[in-house]
């Protein structure tokens, strides 16, 4: 296991349980306690977790686990989802993308879809998204918008009164929201709030709303609404979306796309 791959799954793991102990950790990864004691002070270092005897705990009370990190998770129906959200956009709209890694594969998607390679711009992106921006600038077809704002480093997504500033002043046809969670009754949520805050406004000029989210994200509740379900028009997700979910969804009047 390499060393990303490792401090992925270590930081994983501290997520879910809050707490690590190094042989606890050592045991879980199947490396020496030599190596997890290395590996908590260099995450240490870049205040990743906090040091413990013994262990780790997580960073703060509102961690969240920063966008580099979560890549590998969930990778192939990130990438179906993707895919399916790409084939929901028309060849020149303006399309509003949220921060996070499924849309961050949905940007890849857009790219590479072969409806949306001609046209003058063939698709107009606007994006809050550092990462995604500098993903699609490379390709000459696409009309790129960054809005403005100070950027989170945990999500690469520019927040603030400048970013909605530069989003007061546009419509879109579509908005691809990433969400951290996403409910029937409480609605789509992000962890944090100034987040939550771009991620609406986005909703509030499209035409149309895309949910893009995986099935564990379904059915969770986060910190930060980002708009009730009642406003999104798709959600598109993966087929392990149980029935159940999929029909609360529907009765919210919410298209559910399993792929």
């Amino acid at each position: 296991m390499s060393r990303d791959a490792r401090w992925q799954a270590l930081l994983e793991l501290l997520v879910e349980r809050g707490r690590l102990d190094v042989e606890e950790a050592a045991a879980d990864l199947a490396v020496s306690a030599a190596t997890i004691r290395r590996d908590f002070d260099q995450l240490a270092d870049q205040q990743m977790l906090v040091r413990t005897r013994g262990g780790a705990v997580v960073h703060g009370v509102s961690y969240e686990l920063p966008l580099r990190y979560k890549t590998a998770r969930r990778a192939s129906e990130k990438q179906r989802i993707a895919k399916a959200v790409a084939d929901l956009v028309a060849p020149g709209e303006v399309v509003g993308l949220t921060g996070g890694t499924t849309t961050t594969e949905v940007a890849r998607a857009l790219a590479v879809h072969s409806d949306l390679a001609v046209g003058s711009p063939a698709l107009t992106v606007v994006t809050n998204a550092l990462n995604i921006a500098g993903e699609l600038v490379v390709r000459p077809q696409f009309k790129i918008v960054l809005t403005g704002g100070v950027a989170r480093p945990q999500s690469y997504e520019l927040v603030g009164p400048l970013a909605d500033g530069v989003l007061g002043q546009i419509s879109l046809d579509v908005a691809v929201l990433g969400v951290v969670a996403f409910d029937a009754t409480h609605g789509a949520a992000a962890t944090d709030e100034a987040e939550a805050a771009i991620n609406r406004l986005l909703c509030e000029r499209a035409e149309r709303v895309i949910v893009a989210a995986d099935s564990s994200k379904l059915g969770q509740r986060a910190f930060a609404r980002i708009c009730p379900a009642g406003s999104v028009d798709t959600l598109v997700t993966d087929a392990a979306a149980d029935q159940e979910t999929v029909e609360r969804f529907e009765e919210a009047g919410v298209a559910v796309v399993r792929v």
